[in-house]
């Protein structure tokens, strides 16, 4: 199904439509509409006993708000079902989930240094709904709806209803559309959101049922993405830990029953998850591609906190232009810096309320405070020991954007002054991610190419040729070798790789893994290699922290494929990378393989 002209003008119109009715509402919430968390009106939500903390589930008018959010968010998604750039990282989980659907085993039969929970969620998905990639576009949308809810929801708690719808609105235009790609990121974003939204829950109503479920998402959380689901589960357990230290009240609210109920959420799907594997006899091998990271992952990804990926030189052409034009770039470019700053700004959050909570003062919203803050913390610091670029940070926006919520709200500051700053921050704020949201809807909106795959039509701003010829030579179900890395092409061609790995990298994989991986397609004898000659230069700009020894040295599997292969064409390819079609020597150039 695709987006035509006539849809897309029907869009745009909707689309400024709604955002003028939408920044009419902001702006005038606070004038007009300001209900306090500390005394909502009549039948606008519960509040718990002794606390200005809002709950706003109980509010058939936040309920509504709720849908309204969920139903809008949606559609606005739905501009970037279809769109692709072709980014080779979308592949690897919706290849592996293929390999599944084929009868293979993750660790035992492919390699991952992921947790499979993303594997098995999409291939799950592939198999009730249909096997393509439009699916698990789908999939994307239905989570920015539940973002922008369950965000909501949580900065609703405390900040006046304008302040989070404000927050809703800047999340939608620069969370998914940012990187609207098919990743366990944000799989596993949306589980350690539901985790928090639970742990709330129960915070606010200590219950067997909220403990439970927490437990249960911060598992999920885990096995969709391990360094995720630790800072997650450290947050967790250093916001609870703080409450019960410093708060007299909690200490006899959580018994021993409630983390009994926290365990056994968590323990159930990590135990089912450890006799699948052990049933098919590959559960050493999973334990030990899960820890693999910690040897070799980081030692390449180390990057700058907030690291864009932009070298300096080309920032200086960018800003080389007229002051107006500088200035432009400036303001379309600063949500990534505030986007950054702000689970910096959860460490001050987080020893701002501790302090207020071990005087006493409002010890239930400070609590909600300390345990979200605390979280946010928790995956700070994991962020912070894996990548910290800047698309990792945006992977958990959803969480980090409470922050944001907490510093726009007006009972935020008390002072006049201090509230005509925030005023004029928000004016900024709107601007900025305004126009940052338009930038990312330009693309879509104006991709008119339609690049017919195996699985599923897509839309892009112009063809690519390598994939139109990867189709054409190729049969359904045979098996090429992409080296070092474009893993898309393997699930839109319904092709499939003769070795272990997906991809391989110069300074992270082993050696030992480059020579199984030469043994694998020399014992298959691939008929077609995709090879990409200058990837050195794209892991000197994405991956910096790449030993310059690792580049230096001789790739042993480049050398093979061109002891063994031949060139036979080279095509540009979407993303504007050069890859030459190797073709075993007793092949033909011409003709299918």
């Amino acid at each position: 199904m695709f987006v035509g002209s006539g849809d897309l003008s029907l869009a745009r119109e909707a689309l400024v439509e709604s955002r003028r009715v939408l920044i009419g509402m902001i702006l005038l919430s606070d004038t007009t509409q300001k209900t306090s968390p500390s005394a909502p009106a009549s039948g606008a939500g519960r509040q718990t006993q002794h606390s200005p903390v809002y709950i706003s589930e109980s509010s058939r008018l936040e309920v509504r708000i709720v849908l309204l959010l969920f139903v809008a968010t949606c559609l606005y998604l739905r501009l970037f079902y279809d769109y692709t750039d072709l980014n080779g990282d979308e592949g690897i989980i919706l290849q592996g989930a293929q390999r599944i659907l084929n009868g293979e085993v993750p660790y035992r039969d492919f390699f991952s240094f992921f947790t499979p929970g993303s594997y098995y969620w999409m291939a799950l998905l592939f198999k009730v709904f249909g096997d393509s990639i439009l699916v698990a576009r789908a999939a994307l949308i239905v989570y920015g709806g539940l973002f922008s809810v369950l965000t909501y929801l949580l900065a609703r708690r405390v900040c006046s209803r304008g302040t989070a719808l404000f927050t809703v609105y800047l999340l939608t235009l620069t969370c998914l559309p940012y990187c609207f790609l098919a990743l366990h990121n944000w799989d596993s974003t949306l589980w350690a959101l539901l985790a928090l939204y639970f742990a709330v829950r129960f915070l606010e109503t200590p219950h067997w049922g909220f403990a439970a479920a927490t437990g249960v998402f911060a598992s999920l959380t885990c096995l969709f993405e391990q360094s995720k689901g630790a800072g997650l589960v450290l947050g967790l357990i250093m916001g609870f830990g703080a409450i019960i230290w410093l708060s007299g009240r909690n200490k006899r609210s959580l018994r021993l029953t409630h983390l009994w109920a926290f365990l056994a959420g968590f323990a159930l799907p990590a135990l089912i998850t450890l006799a699948y594997f052990a049933a098919r006899h590959c559960l050493p091998q999973m334990l030990a591609d899960c820890l693999w990271p910690l040897q070799h992952y980081a030692a390449v990804n180390r990057v700058p906190y907030g690291f864009m990926g932009v070298q300096y030189s080309e920032l200086d052409k960018v800003l080389a232009g007229p002051w107006g034009y500088r200035l432009a770039i400036i303001v379309l470019l600063s949500p990534c810096f505030i986007i950054s700053a702000l689970p910096i700004l959860a460490v001050g959050a987080l020893g701002f309320w501790l302090l207020r909570l071990r005087r006493g003062e409002q010890p239930n919203v400070a609590s909600y405070y300390v345990l979200v803050s605390a979280t946010l913390v928790g995956l700070l610091l994991s962020t912070l020991a894996s990548r910290p670029e800047f698309n990792h940070i945006l992977f958990q926006a959803p969480l980090f954007f409470l922050i944001l919520a907490w510093g726009l709200d007006r009972s935020c500051f008390r002072s006049q002054f201090a509230q005509d700053i925030q005023r004029l921050l928000k004016y900024y704020i709107l601007l900025s991610f305004t126009g940052l949201g338009l930038a990312l809807l330009w693309r879509p909106l104006n991709a008119h190419t339609v690049l017919e795959t195996r699985h599923g039509a897509l839309r892009a701003e112009r063809s690519d040729p390598v994939l139109r010829e990867l189709q054409a030579r190729v049969r359904p179900g045979e098996k090429i070798f992409v080296y070092p890395y474009q893993p898309l092409y393997f699930y839109l061609t319904s092709t499939f790789n003769p070795t272990h790995y997906d991809y391989l990298q110069l300074g992270m994989h082993t050696p030992e893994q480059f020579a199984q991986a030469i043994r694998e397609v020399a014992a298959d004898r691939t008929p077609l290699i995709l090879f990409q000659p200058s990837f050195s230069d794209v892991v000197v700009l994405s991956w910096p922290a790449t030993p310059m020894k690792a580049l230096a040295e001789k790739d042993a599997l480049t050398e093979y494929m061109l002891a063994h292969y031949r060139a036979c064409t080279a095509f540009t390819s979407l993303q504007s990378w050069q890859i030459v079609f190797l073709v075993r020597k007793d092949l033909s150039c011409t003709g299918p393989l």
